[in-house]
């Protein structure tokens, strides 16, 4: 039984590299998908391979980091063949490894809850994991960019703001859609089924008009996200932003709707406030909704515990009469 289970251990290990490697590398092709050009360089304004490595660190520990740089060296790879694969494509391999690995122990540090059911859970993914440790991957892979003479260095802080956005973004909307999916179990309750149909199908309505129609519309979009975030808190709102998120991305890059006749540094710009400022709104609010709700809850709980203990202890003593009055009190 020991040998058994001392050799289905790496075995299981083993299978998580290859699993987080592929879905890496399948969010690599997916970003790779739609691409905007700055300064010359090509950049995702969302890029879903730092969001998979964050989710897949949190969930899994420190030893995903294989499989995170094997999935980052495949992504590299598929851009180049392998006779023109350069050693500087190494440092971007790292840079893109180091990233999520920062962001994870920054997490852990201030003791990270994946259910993002506190404010301080919201904050601590937008600050420390989103903006705070992608600027390392930025700095790394943009820096290599000038350094191999691939980009002029006049143009380093236009494409490291770029950069930077779209690792951020991969964070802020990919990684909480992961956290969420991992923490479904069934059965699922289908509770406000109606509202919540009612609701898809304006946002399916009222997203593409937005992000597509020539007048600037894109402000339509956060009515939406108030509604999903109240009534279904965190998965009504991530599923909404990540929706109008890849919406708004697609319209950026065919450059149309409210991104038609921009340059391209304007579309970068945009795009990336658009994103932003939804992803923040969505994933801040909600975790103000939740962490509400959730006190509200342990405040009835409690209230409830408090009746239980007060009838129990009341459970065998009547109630106390008043003592007869004295004779002197009749007359």
């Amino acid at each position: 039984m020991v040998a058994t289970h001392e050799l289905r251990r790496p075995a299981v290990v083993a299978l998580q590299t290859l699993v987080i490697a592929a879905c890496y590398y399948g969010a690599g092709r997916l970003g790779l998908l739609r691409r905007l050009s700055v300064e010359g360089a090509v950049f995702t304004p969302i890029w879903p391979p730092t969001g998979v490595a964050v989710a897949a660190l949190l969930l899994l520990g420190i030893r995903s980091w294989l499989g995170i740089a094997i999935g980052a060296l495949l992504v590299v790879l598929s851009l180049s063949s392998f006779s023109s694969f350069q050693p500087s494509a190494i440092g971007i391999v790292a840079g893109n490894t180091i990233a999520p690995i920062c962001a994870y122990l920054l997490l852990r540090g201030v003791r990270f809850r994946t259910d993002l059911s506190r404010l301080r859970d919201g904050l601590a993914l937008v600050f420390l994991a989103a903006l705070g440790s992608m600027m390392i991957s930025a700095t790394v892979d943009v820096g290599l960019l000038v350094l191999t003479g691939k980009l002029a260095l006049e143009g380093f802080w236009a494409v490291w703001l770029a950069w930077w956005v779209g690792d951020a973004m991969g964070v802020l909307i990919v990684t909480p859609v992961l956290l969420m999916l991992y923490a479904v179990r069934p059965p699922l309750r289908l509770t406000r089924w109606k509202e919540a149909a009612l609701l898809l199908a304006a946002v399916c309505f009222m997203v593409p008009l937005a992000t597509r129609s020539s007048i600037s519309l894109l402000f339509l979009v956060y009515p939406l996200l108030i509604w999903a975030a109240l009534r279904f808190e965190l998965p009504g709102s991530l599923v909404c932003a990540l929706f109008a998120s890849v919406m708004a991305t697609v319209a950026a890059t065919e450059e149309v709707g409210p991104f038609y006749q921009l340059s391209h540094t304007a579309i970068m710009v945009k795009l990336q406030a658009f994103n932003g400022t939804m992803a923040l709104t969505a994933l801040l609010l909600s975790a103000v909704i939740t962490e509400q709700r959730n006190t509200r809850r342990s405040v009835e709980l409690a209230c409830q515990e408090l009746v239980q203990v007060l009838e129990h202890l009341t459970a065998g003593n009547p109630t106390p009469r008043p003592p007869p009055p004295d004779e002197d009190d009749r007359h």
